[in-house]
């Protein structure tokens, strides 16, 4: 998958354009990583200040913790609190192996036999405040294609080797190849593994099955004028406003940039018509909202607060990967 272009802001941006609102979103919501994360990408920023703000959730398991990922609270290191760590070195072309090396020996211990990591019940995760290293076996889930896949493809798009990948990958193949129901959540995950996997030809034809099986089972939403179908911030009485109810999936959520293999999937007016559908999701205070994980509680205001800039940043890299005018 290509990288993703900047679009650096310049000083005859528009005011109320779509990148200068979502600018000002940034610096008046957004944690210091995020705000790295934009310089970065749209003013020009280094990498290295990215990776100091990054630091700051490192535990000395390896892992990342410390709510790294919105939605899970509390110091403890956990996988999706590592997967987006990585996420954010590969963003900044910052993922080498050195990084890694620490990374992968958490993983590592926190595997099941099989190489896979685990999933955690936002259920049990949400509420949970507990010391760092003091475990997460009580709400651990068997290992989950979601869980894994993206992490094992972050590492094989920067061409880190570990012992665990070798497992891990192993998982992610079966799992892929086995899909039959499919969730949209284990379907994008299983594009990430794929738009990075060594075997190319194997990886092609999983694709390919599994763009049938999406729009066999009706997993993409392709008319967005249909009835409830563009999503809407939820604004029922007692809601937390600013977060995307449900799991409804538009082409662009499974083909993040036009390169990836999902991108076959979908027509060019079905593309057009989803990425119409992504900028008009920006909200009147410049930010777009974030995606609620299926079957969560309603987020805290405080996960809330952070899980929007990240979402922020990543419709505005996804629009600007497919040549939209971010003025």
């Amino acid at each position: 998958m290509a990288d993703i272009a900047a679009v650096p802001l310049t000083p005859t941006s528009p005011p109320h354009g779509t990148l200068a609102r979502a600018e000002r979103f940034v610096w008046l919501t957004a944690r210091v990583l995020e705000q790295r994360l934009f310089a970065h990408h749209f003013r020009d920023g280094a990498a290295g200040p990215v990776e100091t703000a990054l630091e700051a959730y490192r535990n000395a398991d390896g892992g990342y913790g410390h709510a790294l990922e919105p939605a899970l609270r509390g110091p403890a290191s956990l996988p999706a609190h590592t997967a987006r760590a990585l996420h954010v070195l590969d963003s900044v072309a910052r993922c080498d192996a050195r990084r890694a090396e620490d990374v992968c020996r958490y993983l590592t211990s926190v595997s099941t036999t099989e190489g896979a990591l685990t999933a955690i019940r936002p259920e049990a995760a949400l509420p949970a405040v507990r010391p760092a290293g003091s475990g997460d076996a009580a709400v651990r889930l068997p290992g989950a294609l979601s869980a894994t896949a993206p992490v094992v493809g972050l590492l094989h798009r920067n061409e880190v080797w570990h012992p665990w990948l070798f497992r891990a990958t192993d998982f992610c193949w079966q799992a892929v190849e086995s899909l039959d129901a499919a969730r949209p959540g284990d379907v994008v995950a299983a594009v990430l593994f794929l738009d990075h996997a060594p075997d190319r030809a194997r990886a092609e034809a999983a694709a390919e099955r599994l763009g049938h099986l999406v729009r066999r089972e009706r997993l993409v939403v392709l008319d967005p004028d249909a009835p409830g179908a563009r999503p809407a911030a939820s604004t029922a009485p007692g809601s937390v406003p600013g977060h995307t109810p449900g799991d409804r999936r538009f082409p662009h959520d499974y083909a993040r940039t036009p390169d990836s293999l999902a991108r076959a999937w979908f027509t060019d007016a079905e593309t057009e018509r989803s990425l119409d559908v992504l900028a008009a999701g920006q909200q009147a205070d410049g930010g777009w909202p974030a995606r609620r994980l299926p079957g969560a509680p309603e987020p805290a205001p405080a996960a809330l607060l952070e899980a929007r800039p990240i979402a922020t940043i990543e419709a505005l890299r996804t629009l600007a990967a497919y040549g939209r005018s971010l003025a």
